[in-house]
């Protein structure tokens, strides 16, 4: 069985034109991590969030999480951040875990506040809001809903 050189060729080029097209997605993506300076924040849980997540403020990626350990001593979860160098964070910032949707991923939200001094290099964010998983939320609101019908009666 002889093969045709043209197809051969063909075949080539096709290969050449989807490893630029993948080289080209990834470098105009926001998948790869933010490199900037580190900051931390501790949870009481942390729900799902992976490695590699997204740090977004108003829905905008300007960082990456970029590590998860366990404190030894208090059992919190303690999630470092790589953050861009041109977003400085004020010191009263609050980091929350969030969901993009029902079957969505996670990542982290942050809520920048007023204050003057910034998080240094190294720093950690103070106020944390920990993670509630949709059965949480869900229960919660039956308890208020049914809570409500008995002091009604």
């Amino acid at each position: 069985m002889r093969r045709n050189p043209i197809e051969t060729i063909m075949g080539a080029v096709v290969l050449l034109v989807a490893g630029f097209f993948l080289a080209f997605a990834y470098s105009t993506s926001s998948v790869k991590p933010v490199q900037g300076y580190d900051v931390k924040a501790v949870f009481a849980r942390v729900g799902g969030l992976e490695t590699g997540s997204d740090v977004r403020i108003s829905g905008i990626k300007i960082g990456t999480v970029v590590g998860q350990s366990l404190d030894p001593n208090t059992y919190e979860a303690v999630v470092r951040l790589s953050i861009a160098p041109h977003v400085r964070l004020p010191t009263d910032t609050v980091a929350s875990i969030v969901s993009e949707g029902l079957l969505g991923g996670k990542y982290l939200k942050l809520e920048p506040g007023n204050a003057a001094e910034r998080i240094p290099d190294g720093g950690a964010v103070a106020q944390t809001r920990d993670f509630k998983s949709l059965e949480e939320t869900v229960s919660e609101i039956i308890f208020l809903a049914t809570q409500g019908a008995d002091e009604a009666k």
